[in-house]
């Protein structure tokens, strides 16, 4: 159940949406499954075939619109929405359809399903109707999270912050073991620190830590590895993203000195992150140390991602992205130095823009530990 505190803050969740909307024009905006839909409700739509969608008009009640069979899963609340079930033998595109007359234009969730909007087509048509993506309504509602979003985020990190200590610590045995066997103990720990679910869990070993996005796999783990662990999941609604690295036994000089230069890239990344400056400015300074120092052509993908809901949404801290950070912005900073061949590093810490500067969700030892 919800309570009376949580109906407020959905009912103003939604009241922004309609705000939006009046300023773009917007007639209706359509949310089906994916995070904007219990961002504004409070309920996680399974992803099925059958038709779950919130209806939110410019002007008047909002709507879900959703399978008799699922209904028993969501609370109504008054004020917020109404509930429309519908059942086996009704058509629910031609619900939705009849719930508001032809719309001039409609703000379309990023993912509902094709086979829904195109359906949607054949009620509304697409002659005087315009389609838009709901980015336009929900994007500036995401990415600036309140104190209950960043309280969140905080309870997330700090879980993930407490599987770092145990890796630091030497708690999870690496040496001998596979990629994938690491993969799944640190899953495990993430669950049982409080997370609900493991969105992923990167353990890239030697050359492998090349690959930024690396699968587990069976690569077993040999003495005087580098070993790159990416891993976050979802906690009560929000996400936690950390990367740390690790050496088995003493590292290589070269490692050593290209771990500082991380470091310190990670450190500028996170300084840069002030209200007021642009997302890119936060990738311009972690480039700047990694370029300065002769690593540039190895750092090869951008500096950030927002976080939320999702472990990847809006802002993203990349060149080209102009958009000037606001106090809530939550976001990664994590460069990376990637020799093919060889190995690579990454170093990640969450952070949020505040008007005091900006607020890490993660306080693990920042430095390259060798374990015995």
């Amino acid at each position: 159940m919800f309570s009376t505190t949580a109906s407020a803050i959905y009912l103003d969740r939604i009241e922004r949406a309609r705000a939006s909307m009046q300023r773009s024009g917007i007639d209706v905006l359509l949310v089906s499954v994916g995070s904007d839909l219990p961002y504004l409700t409070g309920y996680d739509a399974m992803p099925l075939e059958r038709l779950t969608m919130l209806v939110v008009p410019c002007d008047g009640e909002a709507t879900l619109v959703i399978p008799r069979l699922e209904a028993p899963r969501v609370v109504e609340h008054e004020g917020v929405f109404s509930l429309r079930p519908w059942g086996e033998l009704e058509d629910p595109v031609a619900i939705v359809a009849g719930l508001f007359g032809r719309p001039r234009r409609v703000a379309v969730g990023d993912t509902m399903w094709a086979r829904f909007l195109v359906e949607l087509l054949g009620h509304w048509g697409s002659g005087d109707t315009e389609y838009l993506r709901s980015t336009s309504v929900m994007n500036d509602l995401r990415m600036r999270k309140d104190a209950a979003e960043i309280a969140a985020l905080q309870a997330a990190g700090a879980a993930a912050d407490r599987v770092a200590a145990q890796l630091h610590a030497g708690e999870i045995p690496l040496l001998g073991r596979t990629e994938a066997a690491v993969s799944a103990d640190l899953s495990a720990r993430l669950i049982a620190e409080g997370h609900d679910i493991v969105n992923f869990a990167i353990v890239a070993a030697g050359a492998n830590a090349a690959s930024p996005h690396h699968h587990a796999g069976d690569r077993v783990i040999v003495d005087g590895d580098l070993v790159l662990c990416d891993f976050g999941g979802t906690k009560d609604g929000y996400c936690s993203d950390i990367t740390r690295c690790v050496t088995l036994g003493a590292p290589s000089a070269e490692i050593a000195e290209a771990y500082v230069v991380l470091r310190e890239a990670q450190a500028a990344g996170v300084a840069a992150g002030v209200v007021g400056a642009a997302c890119q400015d936060v990738d311009r300074a972690s480039r700047k140390v990694i370029d300065d120092a002769g690593f540039g052509e190895y750092f090869i993908h951008r500096t950030g991602h927002g976080i939320g809901m999702e472990a990847h949404e809006d802002p993203y801290m990349v060149e080209g992205n102009a958009l000037l950070i606001e106090p809530g912005h939550a976001f990664s900073v994590e460069p990376g130095i990637y020799i093919a061949g060889r190995w690579g590093m990454r170093l990640e810490d969450i952070v949020v823009a505040t008007d005091t500067g900006p607020l890490s969700m993660n306080f693990a030892n920042h430095e390259l530990v060798s374990l015995g």
